[in-house]
């Protein structure tokens, strides 16, 4: 279920989540297991992994940022992916090969794992109010990260991320 945001920020951040999910489909939509793992050279990153990676960043960051288990496990996606990665791996410091070890994942998986935590991000967006962006949720930096600074940061780096994704699509459909 999907809660009416409370404040023009969760609204804009709604719609910014938005485009990057438009942005996956657009992305993964059509293409086979075998499509979804080319790599442009051995050490570039596949549409599968890229798309991957960003949901487990956005799942990871919002599921921390509201106190929750991540849809990863709660909804067991970790079990349907079947991925020999460790069950809490977003794929930050993943190598080459760890890259090549994702393989055979369908677009319709993707699409569904990313759609399921982009609800569960719309739904957290919801609760909160402009005054909520200002609450520290990571020490670790100078200055502290606030919320509002950690979801401007998992946009950004979605929409890189999805970004690449799409270049390599265009290489795989030029003629």
């Amino acid at each position: 279920m999907t809660e009416t945001p409370t404040s023009p920020s969760a609204e804009l951040l709604i719609d910014a989540f938005g485009r990057v999910r438009e942005t996956v489909h657009e992305v993964v939509g059509g293409l086979s297991p075998d499509e979804l793992e080319v790599r442009l050279d051995d050490g570039a990153n596949s549409i599968a992994w890229l798309v991957w990676h960003l949901t487990r960043v956005q799942d990871d960051h919002i599921a921390d940022a509201a106190g929750t288990e991540q849809v990863w496990t709660a909804e067991d996606w970790h079990g349907r992916f079947g991925l020999s990665f460790r069950p809490g791996a977003t794929g930050y410091g993943h190598s080459a090969k760890d890259v090549s070890r994702l393989g055979g994942v369908t677009a319709e998986l993707l699409a569904g794992y990313h759609d399921a935590v982009h609800d569960r991000t719309v739904a957290y967006l919801g609760t909160l109010g402009d005054a909520d962006l200002g609450r520290v949720v990571d020490e670790a930096w100078t200055p502290a990260v606030t919320l509002g600074v950690r979801l401007v940061s998992v946009i950004s780096d979605d929409l890189q991320h999805v970004g690449q994704a799409a270049f390599v699509r265009g290489w795989l459909e030029r003629p």
